[in-house]
């Protein structure tokens, strides 16, 4: 018997996953890395919609293309096809520049191909990224934090139900090859330091409290989604700029505005930070028609006879 059950129960759990995606075309983000080969393999295995498995080289070194190869011969070999793309700013580094350079390849590629994103994200990152979120600003952590991956999106995750150990258990049962990158031992990443220290120290400490921050997160989740229906009614229409009308937010007390606001936000890419959010609710009940105020990142909102238009871009 293997941790948290017998190997079948493992195997089951990511075979019943994958399945209960609906049909549709998906391209699958793949890296190489031991999650997302065992995507890569169970897509193969269960299902026949795979379009191609996207692979992107962040430029970092041999490991990464080493990788990237492997996902190339690993999807021929299961008949799928593989996209590959490489970060052409290597000079920029760091995580943040990674990703946005990936979910621009990923996001590209699905366009291209008119297929939805598919990542191997697994229980163990939602945890570790609620953690990290409330590590960063406990006070003010958010409904739309707390959620994480958890929260309504174009991204599909079949496997966000998944333990880290049933993937590994079905690596080992059907001998997928992967590659661990070395970066996932360097603590000088947070989530590195979560992963590594941080939660099994807490779980020592209070047995059960990765599933009671994975209930926060369900909880939150749907939280946000009440909220996002409430949003659909407002009457928002996304030209672009963001315009909203003001009729339906004129007589809401401040704290149902601080709930609605990074909602209404959000519509237009923009992520709010409490200060913006407390911003926009003071503007909301004090404006004038024909004045606005700037936001984080560019982005201000404005303020007409009868809505508020938001602009993730001040020149947009």
């Amino acid at each position: 018997m293997t941790e948290g059950g017998r190997s079948g129960d493992h195997l089951k759990r990511v075979a019943v996953a994958i399945r209960g995606l609906p049909p549709a075309r998906y391209l699958l983000a793949v890296s190489g890395g031991r999650d997302s080969m065992v995507l890569l393999d169970a897509f193969a295995r269960f299902r026949s919609d795979a379009v191609a498995a996207a692979t992107f080289d962040h430029g970092t070194g041999p490991a990464a293309e080493k990788a990237a190869r492997l996902v190339e011969i690993e999807g021929t070999r299961r008949s799928i096809a593989v996209v590959s793309g490489r970060r052409a700013d290597t000079a920029v580094s760091g995580e943040a520049a990674w990703r946005a350079a990936r979910w621009e390849f990923l996001l590209g590629w699905a366009k291209e191909l008119s297929a939805h994103v598919v990542t191997a994200h697994t229980r163990d990152d939602q945890l570790e990224t609620v953690v990290m979120r409330v590590l960063r600003d406990p006070r003010n952590t958010s409904a739309r934090g707390l959620a994480a991956m958890y929260s309504r999106s174009h991204v599909e995750r079949p496997l966000l139900d998944v333990r880290r150990s049933d993937i590994t258990a079905y690596a080992q049962e059907y001998e997928v090859r992967y590659m661990d990158d070395p970066s996932n031992l360097d603590r000088v990443h947070l989530r590195n330091r979560v992963r590594l220290d941080l939660l099994p120290a807490l779980e020592r400490a209070r047995p059960g409290f990765g599933d009671e921050m994975i209930e926060v997160a369900r909880s939150a989740a749907a939280w946000r989604e009440s909220v996002e229906r409430i949003v659909d009614t407002l009457g928002l229409k996304l030209l672009p700029p963001l315009v909203v009308p003001a009729e339906p937010l004129s007589h809401l007390p401040p704290d149902a505005l601080a709930i609605l606001w990074p909602a209404i936000a959000a519509r237009a890419g923009l992520a709010l930070d409490w200060r913006g959010t407390e911003r926009l609710v003071a503007f909301t009940t004090a404006g004038r028609p024909g004045t606005k105020i700037p936001l984080s990142g560019g982005a201000e909102v404005g303020r007409t006879a009868s809505t508020f238009v938001v602009r993730a871009s001040a020149a947009e």
